[in-house]
């Protein structure tokens, strides 16, 4: 082991990170203390992988890495909850309120 190569990324800038069990295991535990969860899915892009944005009925909300569209379906019909397209149909009201709210307590 080199001087300086404690202290490099783990990651090479620019490579992206693929989702882990860590992210999967927070979105179900996330689902499991909430109720009426929906998902919502967002594609890969240059900058980011698949991702899945978890909206609960107040619209407190959580976003994870996913495996792919196919991982967010496994993942949707595991939690037996509705998933979307997040670009196809957007994101619910209740979401941009909640956030404006949490903005507003800060």
């Amino acid at each position: 082991m080199g001087l300086f190569d404690r202290f490099r990324r783990k990651q090479r800038p620019g490579v992206l990170r693929s989702a882990t069990s860590t992210d999967t295991g927070h979105l179900e535990q996330w689902a499991a203390a909430r109720r009426g969860v929906e998902a919502y899915v967002e594609p890969k892009t240059t900058v980011t992988d698949t991702t899945i944005v978890l909206v609960a009925h107040d619209g407190e909300w959580t976003r994870r890495r996913i495996d792919g569209t196919e991982g967010a379906k496994k993942l949707a019909k595991k939690l037996e909850i509705p998933i979307y397209d997040a670009g196809i149909v957007g994101y619910p009201k209740r979401m941009r309120e909640y956030s404006r709210r949490k903005n507003q307590g800060a």
